[in-house]
């Protein structure tokens, strides 16, 4: 065992203590090679008379084992290539259970996926207390399950409910959660005998446990059905494994997992999960060179929703932050979401009063502009005005270091109109923040042709630090998912204007695999906002874009102040007591007579999903045929992550590719004999179907 790569083997005296240290590797995953190496040093360990007991533990600090290699799953070329890999799983973990030596896993840091299962195969497992150290089995996001017996251990080891939480929603936990649930033995600081009435008791207790268990899997499905449309096979899927676990015992729940795991990993749903799994690790790196001064304080200008978020989402990560507001209302106002949100992770034993206190520590709230020759960037969060953002420019620079860079939060205004006056154009920068800025993960970040590469890398490092999922995008009108959401908005205005229902609409698009119903998106952004974004791009793309009718029922909305959530009325009537409870607005058939181009053909759900899909596909491939976005994946993710367009589907360009390019084309064109030339496909979509190209090779 002298030319192992991936593994070492140190002894204590008559303990083996087996090292994962996977080759040029940040983390250590199930790799071939690794597994490989795994199975003879284990036989040889096992066969040794002088080892009584064998620790596995990871030499990469913060990482276990992170999970099976995304690389081998996808090097598989046929359904069989996928159930060999997961009976070989099955029978490696089955080894180690089966040892006559006592394993035991010392986890410190990620233990994911088939990490999970290695440990949970162990016969105990000990972890380390901190926030690095993670359990779950994240499978279903990439449209999988868990292949190497995982589903069977979770089963063994845990109540049904909490094993179906793991596996349907391939949440991670910590340590000590894991510890309170049993799957972990040890939390580390540093590394009547009256023979017929037995009976009687036995087949009652059978009885009620049936129930009980056939009560939870309903109950399971019920909620998979209702989160998911059905759309996505990974969940119910593992429901049926756990059923014939249940109904078979554990060879049949194996059987059950093999076959699973090998018709998953053929299917479209699971190759556009992997690849926006791809994408999102792709979105988490800076490819903008190293920085060239710490960046240790910033200053947030507008306290509002936003600017508030933005210093929540900051301060916990060793960042300094002020936060500046014109007046004491404004901060205060601001200083309370920021409180509210750290006490309700309180509340949810994510954080200490002690940490608490220390990350509160690090705001500072004011309304003169003190200090802020210190800052090292300024997130500019006003309201979407060129000239009130130039102002604060021009002021701000009379206060700021040289090195100081200053990004705009905005999602329609130029970033190159915003820097026209500023003698030092290389430090301007969009950076675009979504709402709630503390649960959405995008970050869109905008440059200009003058913008610097150095300044792109401190407003990417910043993203990165606050957990954001960044892609860059080039200036340009609406930038990208700003742009794709006035075409969407758009269409959905002139489905209203043909006499379709929010509800039908909402459950059109959540058929299609939308995170929420696309009207009821509409409600919660703001109708007047939208109308603010449509009505400027209108002026660049006119016709391409939107007609006057349809302008003119925004303008409707507008003046009867049906602005969706905000003002309890848009497309759906919100209830004083309960704002998640709507109606359908009786006013949206007042507000259509004037201007309604009702058409006698009854839509389908079918049909209203192409009709918004393909204005969204269409303006998706023109922003990367212009260069708004730099390729494939930037448009997937910032559709996916900032607008929820369907990730079973991989995102739209994604999509396009599994669907086929000249399928697409050929709707647009069959779409614009009856609906006009704003569905024109674009003229990179018409080239890439007569050269039968794809965006992803």
């Amino acid at each position: 065992m002298t030319d192992l790569k991936n593994l070492s083997i140190n002894y204590d005296d008559c303990i083996a203590i087996v090292e994962f240290n996977q080759e040029n590797a940040k983390v250590n995953t199930l790799s071939e090679g690794m597994m490989n190496e795994f199975v003879p040093v284990f036989n040889q360990l096992q066969n040794n008379d002088n080892i009584k007991g064998i620790v596995v533990i990871s030499a990469k600090p913060g990482s276990f084992i992170a999970g099976a290699d995304i690389n081998m799953l996808e090097s598989a070329q046929s359904r069989d290539e996928l159930y060999k890999m997961s009976r070989n799983g099955q029978d490696i973990m089955n080894q180690i259970e089966q040892s006559p030596k006592p394993i035991i896993a010392a986890i410190a840091g990620s233990c994911l996926g088939g990490g999970f299962e290695v440990a949970l195969a162990c016969h105990y497992r000990i972890a380390l207390n901190d926030k690095q150290t993670k359990f779950g089995v994240p499978e279903v996001k990439l449209g999988l399950l868990p292949g190497a017996g995982g589903t069977q251990r979770l089963l063994q080891n845990l109540l049904l409910p909490d094993a179906l939480d793991l596996l349907l929603t391939g949440r991670e936990i910590q340590a000590k959660k894991a510890k309170t649930m049993g799957l972990v033995d040890i939390l580390v600081q540093s590394i009547g005998t009256d023979l017929e009435n037995m009976e009687y008791l036995y087949s009652f207790a059978v009885q009620k446990a049936n129930h009980v268990r056939n009560y939870i899997l309903s109950q399971a499905e019920a909620k998979v059905m209702a989160q998911t449309q059905g759309l996505y096979p990974a969940p119910l899927r593992i429901l049926n494994v756990i059923k014939q676990t249940l109904d078979h015992g554990t060879q049949a729940g194996l059987n059950a997992e093999a076959e699973a795991f090998a018709d998953l990993g053929m299917t479209n749903e699971s190759e556009a999960l992997i690849s926006l799994f791809h994408g999102r690790t792709e979105c988490k790196k800076n490819k903008f060179g190293k920085l060239n001064r710490e960046i240790k304080t910033i200053a947030i200008i507008g306290a509002g929703l936003l600017g508030a978020g933005i210093a929540h989402v900051s301060i916990d990560k060793g960042l300094q932050v002020i936060l500046y507001d014109t007046t004491e209302h404004a901060l205060s106002r601001g200083q309370l979401q920021i409180t509210k949100g750290y006490q309700n992770y309180i509340k949810r034993n994510r954080i200490t009063h002690t940490e608490y206190k220390r990350i509160l520590s690090n705001l500072n709230c004011q309304t003169i502009f003190d200090n802020l020759y210190k800052c090292d960037i300024i997130i500019e969060s006003l309201y979407e005005d060129l000239k009130l953002k130039q102002n604060i420019l021009d002021k701000l620079e009379q206060h700021i270091s040289e090195h100081c860079i200053f990004a705009s939060n905005t999602y329609t205004i130029s970033i190159h109109d915003i820097a026209s006056n500023s003698q030092r154009p290389d430090k301007i920068i969009g950076m675009h923040y979504f709402s709630p800025v503390d649960k959405v993960e995008l970050l869109e970040i905008i440059r200009t042709k003058q913008t610097s590469d150095e300044t792109i890398c401190s407003a990417v490092h910043i993203g990165l630090k606050q957990g954001k999922i960044i892609t860059v995008v080039n200036d340009g009108p609406g930038f990208y998912t700003t742009r794709l959401l006035a075409f969407i908005s758009v269409e959905i205005f002139y489905l209203l204007n043909e006499g379709l229902s929010p509800k039908d609409i909402d459950k059109a698009t959540k058929n299609f695999g939308f995170h929420v119903g696309l009207a009821t998106l509409l409600d919660e952004f703001g109708i007047d906002i939208i109308a603010n974004i449509v009505f400027h791009l209108q002026t660049i793309f006119g016709e391409r874009l939107i007609d006057l009718s349809i302008i003119e029922l925004f303008r409707k909305f507008i003046r009867n102040y049906l602005f969706g959530k905000k003002s309890q009325q848009g497309l759906y009537i919100y209830s004083n007591d309960n704002h998640n409870k709507k109606e359908i607005n009786p006013k949206i058939k007042e507000l259509i007579k004037d201007t309604s181009i009702q058409t006698k053909e009854i839509s389908t759900i079918e049909d209203i999903q192409w009709r918004i899909c393909l204005r969204l596909l269409n303006e998706a491939a023109k922003c990367l045929e212009e260069n708004i976005i730099n390729s494939p994946t930037d448009g997937d993710i910032g559709a996916v992550f900032g607008l929820g367009f369907s990730p079973m589907k991989g995102g739209p360009f994604r999509f396009m590719d599994t669907y086929g390019i000249s399928k697409i084309v050929d709707l647009m064109s069959s779409y614009q004999l009856k609906h006009g030339d704003r569905f024109i496909p674009t003229q990179l979509l018409i080239n890439m179907s007569k050269e039968n190209k794809t965006f992803y090779s």
